[in-house]
């Protein structure tokens, strides 16, 4: 199996655009997949870079209704008309951060190869949408400004529209997610109840970043059990965009060689 990350924060390879998002493209033994498509078109400048076909991806996975995952997918339509795009129903919903709309492009809704889902949905074989998170510990701190829509008014988001990817591929399990809202420990937990225990491989955001300054210690705490947490686990994660550097480092100080950065233009074979 090979994996790219298309699209990420920070930049791995020289000529490869780098935004706040995240693309993460796959090749399995019966698919050539992407979960997420970045911001904009980078997903696509990014590709051709990397001499990556993105013609022939046969299934786009949204893992949630936010646009840093979204963006691409309008730019990707136009050169591919027949991969499936897959999105929970509910990240068809309006999503705000504050007054900002985050959601997706609503021209997407229009695409005639959109399968909107409901729940957990198996595709293959090989692979399998999970949903249905309601967990709540060492809840990432930066959904509490995040809101959707119930009954035409602004309530907190519940991310119900966030689905996770597991891939199965020479007798190992990966685990693909965006942001992990609902919080790693939680989807963690939901994939166990699936599959009894843990998947070998992790590649997600950890949506730990902090935009408007330091963490404070209640945040240093939570992001640093979730670490604990992590390291006792027989997994490799992956990760990075939304974790946010100061919380990778922290959480690499516990994690040591079970925590791998996640960078633009780079490779996982």
């Amino acid at each position: 199996m090979r994996i790219v990350t298309l699209v990420e924060n920070t930049c791995g390879h020289e000529d490869c655009i780098a935004e706040h998002g995240l693309s993460l493209y796959t090749e399995t033994e019966k698919h050539k997949l992407l979960l997420d498509t970045g911001q904009t078109d980078a997903v696509m400048k990014n590709a051709d870079v990397l001499g990556i076909d993105l013609s022939t991806v046969d299934t786009v996975i949204l893992s949630h209704g936010h646009y840093d995952h979204s963006g691409g997918i309008i730019p990707f339509s136009q050169i591919n008309h027949t991969a499936q795009i897959i999105m929970q129903s509910k990240a068809a919903e309006p999503h705000y951060n504050g007054e900002r709309y985050i959601g997706i492009d609503k021209a997407i809704l229009d695409l005639p190869n959109v399968r909107l889902i409901e729940g957990d949905v198996r595709l293959d074989d090989e692979l399998f949408l999970f949903s249905g998170i309601t967990g709540r510990r060492c809840y990432p701190q930066g959904n509490h400004r995040l809101s959707s829509i119930e009954n035409g008014e602004k309530v907190p988001d519940d991310f119900a529209h966030e689905q996770c990817l597991v891939i199965k591929q020479d007798g190992k399990l990966w685990l693909l997610s965006g942001c992990s809202h609902n919080g790693i420990l939680n989807i963690l937990d939901r994939y166990r109840e699936i599959f009894g225990n843990a998947p070998d491989y992790v590649i997600t955001g950890f949506h730990m970043m902090k935009k408007d300054g330091e963490h404070t210690e209640e945040e240093k705490s939570v992001i640093v059990q979730t670490a604990q947490e992590l390291s006792r686990l027989d997994t490799i994660f992956y990760s990075g965009h939304c974790t946010g550097i100061p919380a990778f480092e922290l959480m690499k100080e516990v994690m040591g060689d079970k925590l791998i950065a996640l960078h633009s233009g780079e490779q996982i074979i």
